[in-house]
C-alpha cells in the first residue's frame, strides 16, 4: 500500500486524513504546530518537521492549505515540498488555489519526473469527516486513474476536467453557486424573521420544497442553533470569490451576484473582522 504524506491539518485536512488512517494507509502528517496535530499523531499519523520531510518519505503528496501563497511556500520553498520529491511520485494539491499557481506546480513537476492534480474539494467539514467530499480534479490523467482508490475513500464524487488548473476552474464554478445559496438563505432568515414568522417551520417548509439545497440543510439549523464555528471559513470563502471573479474579469465575463457576495463577504470578513467564522457568520450583518 502507498504511503501517503499531508500537508495541512486544518477542518478539512483532518476530516481527510482521519479516513485515510481508517482505510489502513499510513500517513505522515507536516503542520506549523506540531500541538494542533496531536489527534491525528494518536490516531497513528507520523508527524514531520517540514514539508521536504513528508515529500522525501511517501509516494503520494496531498497539500490542504489556506491561500494560495500558503500553497507557494509549501511547495517552493527550501524546506517545501518539491524540495523532497523524486521522480515517480504524485503530488496532489487539495487547497482551492489558482488556475495559474497550479499549472506552475504541474509544469514544475513534470520538469522532474512527478505526476501533479489539482484536486480542490466542495463538502464542508462534514463531507471530509464523512468521506462524502466531492472532488474537482485538473492534471495528469494517469496519477487521476491511480489516485481513484483513494479519492472513493474521502469523497462521494470526482471528476476529472482536463489539464492543470482544470480543477481549480470547476472548484470556481462550485464557489460561485455556493455564493448564491450563501446569499439566499441569509436573506430568507432576514425576511423571514421580520415578517414575524416561525423560524424553524421556514426551514423545514423551504426544505421540503424547490427551494432546498445544500447549504440550506447544513448551515440553516446552525444558523438558528447560534453555531458559528467554520465548517468551512469565511476568511477562504472571500479568498475564493476574489479568484473567481478574477478569472472571470480574464474570460471578460462580468458576474454582478458574485460581486454583490464578495463584498459582503468584505464587510463580513474585512470591515467586523469575522473571517474566523464560518461562511453562516454572513447572517451577522442582520442580526
Amino acid at each position: 500500500m502507498q504511503k501517503i504524506g499531508f500537508i495541512g491539518t486544518g477542518v478539512m485536512g483532518s476530516g481527510v486524513i482521519n479516513n485515510l488512517l481508517k482505510a489502513g494507509y499510513a500517513v505522515d502528517i507536516y503542520t506549523r504546530t506540531k500541538s494542533k496535530a496531536e489527534p491525528l499523531i494518536k490516531q497513528g499519523a507520523n508527524w514531520y518537521a517540514d514539508p521536504k520531510d513528508v515529500a522525501e518519505s511517501a509516494d503520494i503528496i496531498f497539500s490542504m492549505v489556506g491561500f494560495p501563497q500558503d500553497v507557494e511556500d509549501v511547495y517552493f520553498k527550501d524546506n517545501g515540498i518539491f524540495a523532497g520529491l523524486s521522480a515517480g511520485k504524485i503530488i496532489v494539491d487539495m487547497t482551492t488555489s489558482t488556475p495559474t499557481l497550479a499549472k506552475k506546480i504541474g509544469e514544475k513537476a513534470e520538469a522532474i519526473g512527478v505526476q501533479a492534480l489539482d484536486a480542490p474539494v466542495s463538502g464542508g467539514d462534514v463531507g471530509a469527516r464523512d468521506g462524502k467530499l466531492t472532488i474537482m480534479v485538473g492534471g495528469s490523467k494517469e496519477a487521476y486513474q491511480t489516485l481513484l482508490p483513494i479519492f472513493e475513500i474521502i469523497g462521494k464524487a470526482n471528476h476529472h476536467f482536463g489539464p492543470y488548473g482544470a480543477g481549480q476552474h470547476a472548484k470556481m464554478a462550485n464557489q460561485i453557486m455556493i455564493a448564491g445559496t450563501m446569499t439566499g438563505l441569509t436573506e430568507m432568515f432576514v425576511y423571514a424573521k421580520a415578517a414575524g414568522l416561525d423560524l424553524q417551520s421556514v426551514l423545514k417548509t423551504v426544505e421540503g420544497g424547490s427551494g432546498d439545497n445544500w447549504s440550506l440543510e447544513n448551515y440553516g439549523p446552525r444558523i438558528l442553533n447560534g453555531d458559528f464555528k467554520p465548517g468551512f471559513y469565511s476568511k477562504h470563502f472571500l479568498k475564493d470569490l476574489r479568484i473567481a471573479l478574477d478569472e472571470s474579469e480574464k474570460m471578460k465575463l462580468d458576474l454582478p451576484a458574485t460581486k454583490q457576495a464578495k463584498k459582503l463577504y468584505e464587510t463580513l470578513v474585512d470591515d467586523k473582522d469575522l473571517g474566523n467564522d464560518g461562511t453562516q457568520g454572513l447572517i451577522k450583518l442582520w442580526w
